[in-house]
This record gives structure tokens, sequence and C-alpha cells, in this order.
């Protein structure tokens, strides 16, 4: 007998049952057979953005750029600057250059909420011989031109810096080439300062090499910048670098290498949030990493600072409430580590400091509303700082006040004959208040406590 087709309700068996829900779960279909309108509504937890009057999306413009296999194709700066503005004509995306050697006859102008991707190991930028020449006519200030002596080498397109003896620092003009009559030369932003004939005024096509102004939402991974110090005039580092930033908020710079580049290797002025990660500047001619002018809450970590010819890591003004550890502050012509003008409340943890040619850690001289107060040093070593002259391992100066030096430890490990680092850790007149917790000194003077060298029976506030 058939149980299926002569069950009854009551009595239902369990296929039966089964058959029903089937049945009940499947689309109901309208009068006309077709199937009813699907939802269309937005999900829950679909947002829009913060500045957008769209929600993200799961697929973002993306383009490859290179000198084989690529969208587009080429061996220059301005391949690699016509991707980046395509994708950042679409809002954003992704940059992704192959391997190759690229040669910048002006910088790659980063823009917002592009990420620049380079081929780990394999993707070069190198920056172009510089051209060099006085001007012809006083540069004015406000003025979107200039008039050179010598036009060679001032080629449209090309990036270009100008200066004199007195115009230095912010007041150097860098700009871009966007025309040219003879010797007279179109600029793509006005001159920042009056750059006089009596002043020794000059243009050079230098430029940092990767720059961005007023950005937000940049990535840049896996560059090598090559400087070619030997062939380009030093550009300053507040106005220039290896890579610079400008305004730059949020940028996150990784597994970038910098070398030989004619003044700063990494630069970042006024720009807040900015973290550099696995890093390398080395053999430039100034300072390796120089974050500065109110670029505050900045993380650098697990970078090297090799080889340049001044401070390894600058903070330059108003550096606050940043964190810099995990860092190697190596053979540096000036300072393992710099730390002055309102650069208050950083926490340097986990830092190698060594073979520097000054102090290992310097505190710089300022007066007590623009010292840098409150910084803590933590679990850094510090050691074999000094070349020519007695130095110390780290060095306060100024009115310098409320320091914390924890377990750091600091020695010199050079035979004694070769030994300069002689003081581990120097106080001078005007220093405030230090906290020395667990500190590991070996050297001639573990501490030298000028605050209280004409009271020779008093008890330190400080103690190692």
């Amino acid at each position: 007998m058939n149980l299926i087709a002569t069950t009854t309700i009551g009595t239902m068996k369990t296929p039966l049952l089964i058959l029903c829900c089937l049945l009940l779960c499947q689309p109901l279909h309208s009068a006309t057979g077709q199937l009813p309108e699907r939802d269309w509504s937005p999900p829950a937890k679909e947002e829009q953005l913060p500045r957008k009057m769209r929600s993200a999306t799961a697929e973002a413009p993306r383009i490859t750029v290179g000198q084989a296999d690529a969208s587009l194709l080429g061996t220059d700066n301005r391949a690699l600057q016509a991707a980046v503005d395509y994708v950042a004509g679409l809002g954003g995306g992704i940059v992704e250059i192959g391997p190759g050697e690229y040669l910048m006859r002006d910088s790659l102008h980063l823009r917002p909420q592009v990420i620049v991707r380079g081929t780990p190991g394999k993707t070069i930028l190198r920056k172009a011989d510089a051209s060099e020449s006085s001007l012809a006519i006083d540069g004015d200030f406000g003025e979107e031109q200039i008039t050179v002596t010598d036009p060679k080498g001032f080629d449209v397109g090309c990036g270009v810096a100008i200066w004199s003896k007195r115009v230095n620092g912010f007041h150097i003009t860098v700009a871009r080439i966007i025309g040219r009559n003879g010797s007279t030369l179109a600029l793509d932003r006005p001159l920042g300062a009056d750059c006089m004939v009596s002043d020794g005024a000059k243009a050079v096509t230098v430029f940092p090499v990767v720059s961005g102004y007023e950005l937000e939402g940049v990535r840049i991974e896996h560059l090598i910048i090559e400087g070619n110090r030997e062939h380009n005039p030093a550009l300053d580092g507040c106005r220039g670098g290896g890579i610079f930033l400008y305004r730059g908020f949020g940028t996150v710079i990784e597994h970038c290498t910098v070398r030989d580049y004619s003044g700063d290797g990494i630069s970042f002025q006024q720009s807040n949030d900015v973290l550099l990660n696995e890093c390398v500047s080395e053999n430039n001619t100034s300072l390796g990493l120089h974050p500065g002018s109110g670029s505050q809450r900045a993380t650098i970590r697990k970078c090297v600072a090799r080889n340049n010819g001044a401070d390894g890591l600058y903070l330059c003004w108003r550096v606050r409430h940043g964190l810099f550890e995990d860092n190697v502050l190596e053979g540096n012509g000036r300072n393992g580590i710099s730390i002055g003008h309102k650069d208050t409340d950083n926490l340097l943890r986990n830092n190698q400091v060594r073979g520097n040619g000054e102090d290992g850690i310097l505190f710089r001289n300022e007066t007590l509303g623009m010292a840098g107060h409150r910084n803590r040093l933590e679990n850094n070593l510090i050691e074999d700082n000094g070349r020519n002259q007695e130095v110390a391992g780290i060095r306060i100066r100024g009115e310098t006040r409320d320091v914390v030096l924890k377990n750091n430890q600091i020695r010199d490990t050079r035979p004694a004959e070769s030994q300069r680092q002689t003081t581990g850790i120097r106080l001078e007149q005007r220093v405030g208040c230090v906290n020395l917790e667990g500190n590991t000194i070996e050297g001639k003077i573990p501490v030298k406590d000028q605050r209280h060298e004409d009271e020779k029976n008093a008890t330190s506030s400080s103690r190692p």
C-alpha cells in the first residue's frame, strides 16, 4: 500500500511533512507567472563614507604602469604621473609600478586617496642630473615666472627650485616649468619670496623625487629612491627630500628606501599621523628622517637611518605625541637622535643608537617655553658614539624638564684609546627635573650633572 498517498493529516508521516515543507519554501509566483520583485534596498550595515554621498566599494580603480606588461608603458616620471593622475581622477585607488629604473625629471606628485605600490626590491626612481643657472633679473614675490641666464636643461615639464642667500627653508619655491619663452620660464606656482640677483638668486632643477602636498588617504610602498647626489646640489629639507610631504595627513610609507639624495632622506612637514614602517634612509647628505613643523602623532617604527650627513632622526619643531620605536640610527655624521623646539610628550623606545659622529641622543638648547619637555626614553641601546671629540650617550641642554630615562643601556665598546662616548648622561646647567631609572651605564663618567657643579654637597634630584 502507498503510505504517502493514503496518510491523513492526523496521522501524517515524516515523508509527507518534508514534502510539504519543501513546497512551502519555494518562491511564490505571481498571477503572471513571474518571480516576485527583488528587494534592492540597502543592507543595514551600509553607510556612506564620511565625506562622500556614497558607500564604500569592494572594487577600487587599479592600474599598472611599467616598462613591459603594463597598462601604461614608460621609463620616466611622465608615465608614473599619468597613472597616478588617472586613478586620482576616479576618486582614488591603486597604482602598481613594475620593475626597472625610472628617470625622474620632476617629482612623482602624490594625489589624495591613491596608493602607489612598487615591485618589492625592483622599482627604482632615479633623480636626473640637475641643471643650474643664476637669475638674469629679480624674481619677485608672487611672480609666476623667472628669467635665467642659461636655459639649458630647464625644459618644460621639469621640476625646479628657486632660492638665494637670503631665501631658504620654507621660503624656497619648488615648482614645475609649464612653459618657456627663451630664457623666461613659466611656473605652476608663484614665488614664495623675493629672489634678488644681488643676493645670488638661482634656479636649479632639484626637487623631491616623491612629493605630496595636501594629502589624505595616501600610501607609498616598495619604492627605491636613488638620489644621484653627485650630480645634484642640496635642497633644503623644509621643501625637499627623497620622499617629501607637506600637509600629508595620515600618509603611510612602508618598505621604501632612500639613498644618495642631496638633502634629507625622508622629510614630512606639517603632516599629522604619518606612519613610517620598515624604511631605510642611507647615504643622504643631510638628515636621515625629518619629521617637523608641527607634525604630531607620528609613528616611525623599524626604520634604519644610516650614514647620513647630519642627524639620523631629527625631531624638528613641534613634533609631539609621537612614537619612535625599534629603529636603528647608526653611522650618521652628527647626532643619532636630536630633539628640540617644542618637541614634547614623545616616546622613544627599543632603538639602537650607535656609531654616530656626535652625541647619541641630544636635547637641543631651548628656553623653557620651547624646550623638549616630557619625553620618555626607554630600553634604548646607545653605544660607540663620537668620532673626533668626547661626547655623551645622552646630552640634555637648555631648560628641558620632566624627561624620563628608563632602562637604557649606554656604553662604549671600542678599545680604550678609541672611545669618545666618555659620558653616559650629561645634564647641563639649566636643565630641570630628569628622572633616571634602571639605566645601565658603562663609561668614564656615568652621569655628569652640571646643574650642581657649584653645590658640591647638594643632593641631586636625579639619580642613575
